[in-house]
């Protein structure tokens, strides 16, 4: 019987992730990713804030920065969702001794790529919205709701 590596086996099971198996890690990642406070937390740091998609690019923003373009998070949930992103390594937290002490979140190139992929969405949502709101109306008088 033949034995495999301990970097067999990673490669193996990565290999083998199929998001469509309930058992698959990668399930937990989609379900992560798919959080509308991480994918509007990925397009603030990714494009220096709100209303800045165009060439400003990616760059460290403060907690209150975050906090001020994401209007209607709550200090918990930001709290939450930058932590989780951090544990995932799709950002940093740099902490910087002033005073009062300024902590800062940048994305990391695993999040830099991520951002990349979310932002098309975000623009798809924003550019179809009245697309999407015509067809609920429209089901709604139907009554297929």
């Amino acid at each position: 019987m033949a034995t495999t590596t301990a970097a067999q086996q990673r490669a193996q099971a990565k290999a083998e992730y199929d998001a469509f198996f309930a058992a698959c890690p990668s399930r937990q990642l989609l379900d992560r990713i798919s959080d509308k406070w991480v994918a509007l937390i990925l397009c603030a740091l990714g494009s220096g804030g709100p209303g800045a998609d165009g060439p400003a690019g990616p760059r460290p923003m403060r907690y209150s920065e975050l906090s001020r373009a994401l209007a209607g998070v709550s200090q918990k949930m930001l709290t939450q969702t930058l932590r989780s992103l951090e544990r995932d390594g799709l950002l940093t937290r740099t902490v910087t001794p002033t005073v009062p002490v300024t902590v800062t979140y940048e994305l990391t190139d695993l999040g830099l790529s991520l951002h990349r992929m979310v932002r098309g969405v975000k623009a798809w949502a924003e550019a179809h919205m009245d697309d999407v709101l015509a067809h609920r109306a429209t089901s709604e008088a139907a009554g297929t709701a």
